[in-house]
């Protein structure tokens, strides 16, 4: 008990510093927009601690088959790392900022062509930005996007090649899954696969889509600034890791019905064995 406890704790830690870390490092940041975050980083954390230090789940899927919410963790914790790092480099220039943003730009340049997301986003800025705003959006964007499909080879390689989620023992379907129904009707297989081939083409598009519905909000009055520091972190962070998010569950939905389908192959095999 004590260890889930402390568990859940240092979770619940990392969670907050993570919604707080573009505050504490960038400087500028207004008293209100502090109260505010730290507000959201003391909610997110008390939700983490309550949902790891229960007996079982409530809505974090594959708490129970690691790494998959660790790799998700630690993606988005790195994007917003690096993103606040090179942010935090144009008041006080280091290295690191200087390394990071060199990359993100030559990432980002290599992505840069006709409708591909990168270009897509860095038309999310003003028509009259300076070619500053869009340098920076242009690296920010790149970054951001390597991270994430970095995180998604890795996961796709620990399925392929790592037997995930067997390697840790059995997988226990309706713990990891708690918010899905097995009531609601249907063949559970059949729902599993439909579930994962819409979380994995909802991946695909959102790259794409995000821009656009951003595109078009600002059309109807409400634009998005990139241009403040803290929009940019967090709107590139959520427009790389949401759709690398979702592939990543839609691989694990489609092994978790692989799993179930040759498990029912291996007791209708023995069943006609038995009936012979």
């Amino acid at each position: 008990m004590i260890t889930r406890i402390v568990a859940a704790a240092a979770r619940a830690l990392l969670v907050a510093l993570l919604i707080a870390m573009p505050v504490v490092l960038l400087p500028g940041a207004s008293s209100d927009t502090a109260q505010m975050v730290a507000l959201l980083a003391l909610i997110a954390g008390v939700l983490t601690f309550v949902e790891y230090v229960s007996d079982f789940p409530s809505l974090l899927e594959f708490r129970d088959a690691p790494p998959f919410n660790r790799m998700r963790f630690i993606a988005l914790f790195a994007t917003v790392l690096a993103l606040t790092l090179i942010n935090r480099g144009e008041a006080h220039a280091d290295a690191l900022s200087e390394m990071l943003y060199t990359f993100g730009a030559q990432v980002g340049a290599a992505m840069d062509f006709p409708f591909s997301p990168v270009r897509l986003m860095v038309l999310v800025g003003p028509e009259d930005a300076p070619e500053a705003l869009r340098d920076a959006i242009r690296s920010h964007a790149g970054l951001a996007y390597v991270i994430s499909l970095v995180t998604l080879l890795c996961f796709v390689a620990l399925v392929r090649l790592l037997d995930w989620p067997l390697q840790g023992g059995p997988f226990n379907f309706w713990v990891n899954l708690p918010l899905f129904d097995p009531t609601a009707g249907g063949d559970v297989l059949y729902r599993l696969k439909r579930d994962a081939n819409v979380n994995v083409a909802l991946g695909f598009l959102l790259p794409f889509l995000i821009p656009a519905i951003l595109k078009l909000a600002a059309s109807y009055g409400t634009p998005v600034s990139l241009g403040a520091p803290h929009s940019m972190i967090w709107m590139m962070s959520a427009w790389a890791f949401l759709p690398a998010s979702l592939i990543m569950r839609g691989v694990a939905l489609m092994r978790i019905a692989d799993l179930i389908e040759e498990k029912r192959r291996r007791a209708y095999a023995q069943a006609r064995v038995q009936a012979a």
